[in-house]
């Protein structure tokens, strides 16, 4: 698939990102080469890691053999719990940024609000010296509640660009949904199939066998026509391709209403607040 095919949401700052991406959480490292260039090759060309994840060498091997021009590529990595304060995520955003083997971050997220530790607004400070430095393209946030948004909103100038949040049928976050969207800030859903757990709900396979199309693909189809960017993970190169051919159909509206019917506050990770 032609990557130009994949549509792109602008963000709040005017940078765009491609609303489907390529995640590669619980991807072991020396699985990330070949998984990310298979994604690639397939036409994604938003890549999503994280420092915890421990693979973002293994992204960057990728990225450098691929031939592909830095900017067709967006590349999103994010700061862990223990790299918080405003010291710690410069040098922490160096680190990453060496791994990757680039001289700049098109996404950069504080991974985790972790309130009980209260130095994200610390983070976002240092974050915000990196973008104003050109080396973050855009900045944004994951796993914030409201009350959390709030808070930087209110400290500083930048407002973040995206919250990444687990969202799926089971989990649909309409009041945080609502507060992105009355602030400009785009959603960008993790665990978008809620590994798995949604996918044999009768009224997505229903759907899915109206339009010939895996359970997957409706749900991340869904996600797409709500307006949120989504990064599903997969290490087959089947499954990789499968998660892109989402562009040639559409769901009726009774059927988006019959995903919404599923949503019950089904949490595969933890909660935002409790998490430090």
């Amino acid at each position: 698939m032609a990557p130009s095919a994949i549509p792109t949401i602008t963000l709040n700052n005017g940078v765009e990102i491609p609303q489907l991406g390529f995640g590669v959480f619980q991807v072991p490292d020396a699985e990330t080469t070949a998984a990310v260039s298979s994604a690639l090759e397939a036409g994604y060309r938003s890549i999503d890691t994280a420092a915890i994840y421990g693979n973002e060498a293994g992204v960057g091997r990728a990225l450098a053999s691929s031939g592909i021009a830095r900017e067709k590529l967006f590349v999103a990595t994010k700061l862990w719990n223990a790299d918080q304060g405003y010291d710690a995520t410069l040098h922490a955003f160096d680190t990453s940024l060496d791994k990757l083997g680039l001289d700049h971050i098109d996404l950069y997220l504080v991974h985790w609000p972790t309130p009980a530790r209260d130095l994200y607004r610390e983070s976002w400070k240092a974050i915000e010296k990196l973008v104003a430095e050109g080396r973050i393209r855009a900045a944004g946030v994951s796993n914030f509640q409201p009350a959390h948004l709030e808070q930087l909103i209110a400290d500083s100038e930048l407002v973040p660009a995206v919250n990444q949040i687990e969202l799926h049928p089971g989990l649909q976050q309409a009041e945080l949904r609502a507060f992105h969207a009355q602030h400009g800030i785009a959603t960008e859903a993790w665990s978008p199939l809620a590994q798995g757990a949604v996918l044999k709900e009768e009224a997505i396979t229903t759907i899915a066998a109206r339009h010939g199309k895996s359970a997957a693909q409706v749900v991340l189809r869904w996600h797409l026509q709500l307006g949120n960017v989504v990064i599903p993970k997969s290490v087959t190169p089947a499954r990789i391709r499968e998660n892109l051919d989402v562009f040639n159909f559409t769901l009726t509206d009774d059927e988006m209403v019959a995903i919404a019917a599923l949503d019950r506050d089904l949490r595969t990770g933890p909660h935002p607040n409790q998490f430090n």
